[in-house]
């Protein structure tokens, strides 16, 4: 079941990790960064940075963390959703953008953020530094200035089928590399994809369609 209004939805159950097929131990994802490759054949995806909040077997769900949704705020989300009446939403909160998560299910609504924030039975936490929690509930918090430090609010999500993924990634249409939160909160979204491949070394300049996962 979810929330919705307008066409916006948070669920109001956590999201749950399916294991990963054994056959693909080696290539866990979750918690990784995908990086664009140039020449990868999909306008949607060009320069873009994906944080993997899901892998297994039968399917992979990310988000996308350098693009956001034009002319849409917080303080307009809180609006569609109509909550945060009564609470005195800080500006520097208010103003904060809302992303563009994927091509997939735009009214569904996420927050991927830092794991200082959990709420009970809502909060999947990715990794060390990472949490996902898909209910209005964080938005109520934020909009209090009780939220997580950092935050990314998106809307929609990057959904990959059976294989799929794997496949992208073999044809070079994909670099990955570790998450970390300078790169994903601490980076101006125009140069999180340099960032991104300027972590395990690769100068943007000199990348080419033939070049190979990392």
């Amino acid at each position: 079941m979810s929330e919705s209004a307008r066409g916006v939805a948070y669920v109001t159950q956590p999201l749950a990790r399916r294991p990963v097929d054994p056959h693909h131990q080696g290539m866990d994802l979750t918690g990784k960064l995908l990086v664009a490759m140039p020449g990868m054949g999909d306008p949607r995806f060009e320069r873009s940075v994906i944080y993997i909040c899901a892998y297994s077997d039968e399917a992979a769900m990310g988000l996308v963390i350098n693009r956001t949704a034009p002319d849409l705020t917080f303080r307009d989300l809180l609006s569609q959703l109509d909550i945060g009446e009564g609470i005195e939403v800080a500006p520097a909160s208010a103003r904060a953008p809302i992303y563009f998560g994927g091509p997939v299910e735009h009214g569904r609504g996420f927050v991927l953020h830092s794991a200082d924030y959990t709420a009970e039975g809502s909060t999947l936490m990715l990794s060390p530094a990472f949490g996902m929690t898909a209910t209005t509930d964080i938005l109520e918090d934020i909009a209090r200035g009780e939220g997580p430090r950092d935050v990314i609010l998106a809307l929609g999500y990057a959904g990959w089928g059976p294989g799929q993924l794997e496949g992208e990634i073999g044809e070079n249409g994909w670099l990955t590399c570790d998450a970390t939160p300078e790169i994903v909160f601490g980076t101006e979204n125009g140069g999180k994809w340099e960032a991104a491949l300027r972590s395990f070394g690769v100068d943007p300049r000199l990348l080419s369609s033939d070049a190979g996962r990392a």
